[in-house]
């Protein structure tokens, strides 16, 4: 019998394009902490901007970000043997790959670069389209036909295959377009131990790995409710190792020495983040969470375990692009008493004076609230925000737009004051974006080995699948909420004895709850209905749409799904919080009733 290898200890050095970009040369100098580093430079955002790029023939549709964190670390990645898996390459992955095979070969280091292809569907979708297999978005539900504007560009998300083929084939550093967020973790661990696609419960388990750690210090104190608990040591945030072993569960901890916090609460948070629902879809397999668990088991070490494994589905998840026209954006700013009828005041102004059947959009927002009796005037401000989108960048003119809307200052409310940087009230292009499934057959899925003898592998489809219901399960926990079981109360927010996380996808935004001790989750599973989900949104509800809701008892968390949330997604939303991320936080400071005896536990 084969002896089971030790278990991978993979790194996430970036988790997004406005990373920190040392962490990679300083991951790749021990030889011993890591035997990969994955890092992810892709978002819904700069898949929009890229695929624009690339529509309009302009070189280099990569992400210029992700050199700079490469170059420095060439040379250590090679001393010290360490594999690199990259989602980086958005709409020009060939030409990043070979970028990276000059720096290689211009410092003489014995790497081998290879690059995976198939994510770039465009002519797949365009034929898909037409002959109607490709209709629905998996967001808003609307038909692909009904959409109104006309795609430029498709790309989608790649499993972890290709990935495991170029490194079985020797390659040292794995260039991607567009793969799954956790398909780089996916990917190694299934390499270093040579699972089988079949391995739906290991697969399912690396997944939720490459999951936590794939958003960097996500997992470390980063974007983490219970930040305070860092001390004010956050400056130099640690960067997350995953340990996978054999059998699928993993060990979550952080780069020895470094700032930050691994512990059971920043593990939760992360693994409520962006997702969808129970199931977790990847194109290798599908992760059921509801009975996973997640414990501490030293300072800094956090275990998971109870994935469930199932089989993938046929699809996969493809993001479609169009040229949404153009947005500006104008600022006015209100002081001190009467904000809304002020704000109403210089509304009434510029609707009387510019075109609006020139926009697509035309939106005006009051942003904060004016303190009473304020200590100072900054606590008496408020933004007015006057927002448009267009089809034509001369409705969006200086002339049509920002002269209309500044000449009413002199007329306008007490204290009338428009912000004097102008840099947004200019026409911008922007990006609408389209979600939906599409065949993985469809894809033209290779792997590339580049060097001496190129070469390429092709990549099959899963032989097992499986197709689920377009809706996730939902409900709530059917037991009725009953105040006098807790005992005394006070009125206080939620997020005091709460932790949450929430995000994006698509138009979509996800909040994850979760409280800190076994004996407050009844109270958490019972309030926290969809319906005060409803009501603790308020005004930010959008009427109509489902709220969907499933639970984690093992790490006491409920999820909740707000469908259409987001006003079309980061590419052309209007909204300050274009990645969904502040959700959370909003419903955290919403007031409720809280047992006295979780507030005499200490505040969150």
């Amino acid at each position: 019998m084969v002896a089971e290898k030790r278990p991978i200890r993979i790194a996430g050095c970036s988790g997004s394009v406005t990373d920190r970009r040392a962490a990679l040369a300083r991951l790749a100098q021990s030889p011993s902490a890591v035997d990969v580093i994955i890092g992810d430079w892709m978002s819904e955002y700069n898949m929009t901007t890229q695929g624009g790029k690339k529509s309009s023939g302009e070189a280099d549709a990569f992400e210029p970000t992700f050199l700079e964190a490469l170059e420095p670390a060439l040379e250590s990645l090679a001393k010290n043997r360490i594999k690199f898996i990259a989602n980086g390459g958005a709409s020009d992955t060939k030409r990043l790959a070979e970028t990276v095979l000059a720096l290689v070969t211009k410092r003489s280091l014995p790497l081998t670069i290879a690059w995976v292809e198939g994510d770039e569907a465009f002519p797949q979708v365009q034929k898909i389209i037409a002959d109607g297999t490709l209709s629905t978005n998996i967001t808003t539900g609307a038909n692909v036909k009904d959409w109104g504007f006309d795609p430029i560009y498709a790309q989608a998300y790649l499993g972890a295959y290709g990935i495991v083929t170029a490194l079985d084939a020797g390659a040292d550093i794995v260039i991607c377009g567009r793969v799954a967020d956790a398909s780089p973790v996916v990917a190694a661990a299934q390499w270093w131990h040579q699972w089988s696609r079949e391995a739906h419960g290991p697969l399912a388990s690396a997944f939720v790995a490459g999951h936590i750690a794939e958003c960097s210090t996500y997992v470390t104190g980063g974007n983490f409710s219970g930040f305070k608990q860092l001390g004010g040591a956050w400056t130099e945030l640690g960067y997350p190792i995953v340990e996978i072993e054999n059998s699928g569960d993993f060990i979550v901890t952080k780069e020895e020495g470094s700032q930050g916090l691994v512990s059971k609460a920043t593990v939760t948070a992360q693994l409520v983040y962006e997702i969808q629902g129970p199931y977790y879809y990847h194109s290798d397999v599908t992760a059921d969470l509801r009975n996973i668990k997640v414990e501490d088991i030293a300072p800094n070490r956090v275990r998971v375990s109870q994935v469930i494994g199932l089989p993938p589905p046929p699809t996969t998840k493809v993001g479609i692009t169009a040229r949404g026209g153009y947005q500006a954006e104008a600022h006015y700013y209100i002081v001190g008493l009467d904000v809304k009828e002020k704000a109403q005041m210089i509304k009434d102004q510029i609707l009387a004076h510019i075109d609006q059947s020139a926009f697509s959009l035309l939106k005006f927002m009051v942003t904060g609230t004016a303190a009473e009796d304020p200590r100072s005037q900054d606590e008496a401000t408020v933004e007015f925000r006057i927002f448009a989108q267009s089809r034509s960048a001369d409705a969006l003119s200086a002339e049509n737009f920002f002269r209309v809307v500044s000449d009413q200052i002199m007329q306008s409310y007490p204290g009338s004051t428009f912000g004097v940087d102008t840099r947004q009230a200019f026409p911008k292009p922007f990006y609408e974006y389209f979600v939906a499934l599409m065949p993985q057959n469809l894809l033209n899925h290779k792997a590339h080995i580049l060097g001496s003898s190129p070469h390429e592998l092709p990549i099959a489809v899963p032989t097992t699948t499986r197709v689920y219901d377009r809706l996730q399960p939902s409900g709530d926990s059917g037991h009725a909420f009953d105040a006098a079981e807790w005992g005394p109360t006070r009125r206080m927010a939620l997020g005091r004895v709460v932790h949450a996380r929430s995000g994006d996808k698509g138009s979509d935004a996800n909040v994850g709850f979760f409280v800190r001790h076994d004996d407050e989750w009844p109270w958490l599973r019972d309030l926290l209905t969809s319906d005060k989900v409803i009501e603790l949104l308020g005004p930010d509800y959008k009427k109509g749409e489902r709220v969907e809701r499933f639970e984690m008892p093992n790490i006491n968390a409920v999820h909740f799904l707000l469908k259409n949330h987001l006003d079309r997604g980061v590419a052309s939303t209007s909204t300050y919080d274009f990645l969904g991320k502040n959700v959370a936080e909003y419903l955290r400071a919403k007031y409720v009733d809280i047992p006295v005896k979780f507030l005499e536990r200490g505040l969150i």
